[in-house]
């Protein structure tokens, strides 16, 4: 099914969304709309928002910024909006005194024509109806399930016990392999926050630590956003960057296209 999913990953691809989207940036409303698309550039695997130029309530204007190389491979949500995959002409969002530089793409695209892709990024706050939305707009091919268990899970780092609990809370996330959220209590390991902060559009705003031997190794949610309430407050590890046993079975490390990209992320901070 991943190899499925990935077969037009090199491509353009859009779709429409009935749902309303308010743009808002200080107090400006940049776009109020129900007929955005959903437009993913070749080879990003999270999707932007376009939205109609008819209603756009600011003006577009030649860019003023410069763009930036776009690397191979996949690009990741932390590649800036700047980087471009598809052809089409970089635009600034004028509203009133604001200029955002290179807020806006036009795409070479006759589907599309009629549309401004926008920065996510660039603006203050989204929202998806009256929700506010984070990160990036939701992928409605991405799903997150949050399931309580009752199996052992135990994390080792060169041999050591990190942690282990027999009271994770699994969540199945499409393209990433199985996380799993174990108690603070049940970590063996002193955890050291680190500044590090992410957002997920799905998951909420996450804070990382670091345990002895490994840095930014683990994270929590300590208000997950609905839908993944079981995960508050829990501590999640990446379990490619350690051994993980399952009722005493190891687990082999998950090599998927998703992971190669979260470690290019976390090799350029």
């Amino acid at each position: 099914m991943q190899d499925l999913l990935f077969e037009g990953f090199g491509l353009l691809r859009h779709e429409p969304s009935e749902m309303r989207v308010l743009v808002r940036h200080g107090d400006l409303d940049i776009a109020d709309t129900t007929r955005a698309m959903l437009v993913w550039e070749p080879r990003r695997i999270v999707p932007a928002f376009a939205v109609p130029l008819a209603d756009l309530r600011a003006e577009l204007a030649p860019s003023t910024g410069q763009g930036m190389p776009t690397p191979d491979g996949v690009l990741y949500p932390g590649i800036p909006f700047a980087a471009h995959s598809a052809d089409g002409e970089v635009a600034d969002v004028v509203a009133g005194e604001t200029r955002l530089a290179g807020a806006g793409f036009r795409l070479d695209d006759a589907d599309l024509a009629e549309y401004v892709v926008l920065d996510f990024q660039a603006f203050d706050e989204w929202y998806g109806e009256d929700e506010l939305l984070v990160s990036h707009p939701r992928d409605p091919y991405h799903r997150v399930d949050a399931r309580r268990s009752s199996r052992t899970v135990r994390l080792e780092l060169d041999g050591t016990v990190v942690a282990e609990s027999s009271r994770p809370v699994f969540v199945f996330e499409t393209g990433l392999p199985i996380r799993f959220y174990l108690p603070r209590e049940d970590v063996r390991a002193e955890l050291t926050p680190t500044d590090r902060r992410s957002t997920c559009a799905y998951k909420g705003h996450a804070s990382y630590f670091s345990v002895p031997g490994q840095t930014n190794v683990a994270w929590t949610y300590a208000e997950p956003a609905d839908g993944v309430s079981q995960v508050a407050g829990l501590i999640a590890f990446f379990d490619d960057r350690l051994d993980v046993f399952i009722d005493g079975k190891h687990r082999e490390h998950p090599r998927t296209r998703a992971t190669e990209a979260l470690r290019q992320e976390f090799a350029a901070d």
